[in-house]
């Protein structure tokens, strides 16, 4: 597994690299030696914390069978339960929840391959992305996938309490396959999937999952 940094992160990374060389500079020049060393640990917390966090691992999965379900993002297993979907397919669908932490891995992935049918995008709050209502009342974006098989998934990205920007690529139409990316959150968020109630899931809750790596369960024939 290799990695490098998401296109999502380039220009923020360049804006502040460029900045903090600059107030580097000032603080050498017009400071004492000794506040000069504390702004460039600082300075270097920050670098290696944002270059971090952008990174980007390139992960390729092989699956045998199309059914399978594959982890959408990083982190913790919150929600696994039925719950009544009122956004798009007005009934009872069962909710897989992630939380990603500001440690994890922001980019997200298609948990199957398919047809996408919906990409919706709606402002919000930004409450604790851990919070039951963050799912209906922070910024989030929906993005509606057919299998082949018929089946319909959803996925929302959901925005925290930091997160102040949700990037998606999917856009109707479109047909998309495992290992592409279905887009960047930035900062702590979760990633909600809502999925036929018979879906035959091999994770519980608080199990850690990888993006394109973990198979979450099996979708039915």
């Amino acid at each position: 597994m290799r990695a490098r940094i998401h296109r999502e992160g380039r220009r923020m990374l360049l804006i502040t690299y460029t900045l903090l060389t600059a107030i580097n500079v000032v603080v050498f020049i017009y400071t004492a030696h000794w506040i000069f060393a504390i702004v460039l640990l600082f300075s270097l917390l920050l670098t290696i914390f944002i270059t971090y966090f952008f990174r980007n691992p390139m992960r390729v999965i092989e699956v045998d069978d199309p059914n399978f379900l594959i982890a959408p993002a990083d982190g913790r297993v919150v929600v696994i339960e039925p719950v009544m979907e009122n956004e798009y397919f007005h009934d009872e669908r069962l909710q897989v929840s992630i939380f990603m932490s500001p440690f994890n891995v922001h980019a997200n992935w298609y948990p199957i391959e398919g047809k996408v049918l919906v990409s919706t995008h709606q402002k919000g709050r930004h409450k604790g992305a851990w919070l039951p209502k963050s799912s209906t009342e922070n910024e989030r974006s929906l993005v509606v996938l057919e299998h082949s098989n018929g089946t319909q998934v959803a996925v929302r990205q959901v925005a925290g309490a930091m997160a102040r920007r949700i990037v998606t690529y999917a856009k109707p139409g479109m047909e998309v396959t495992r290992n592409q990316h279905l887009g960047f959150i930035k900062l702590g968020s979760r990633v909600d999937m809502y999925l036929p109630l018979n879906t035959e899931m091999d994770v519980e809750v608080g199990d850690a999952v990888h993006g394109n790596e973990t198979i979450l369960g099996r979708l039915s024939d």
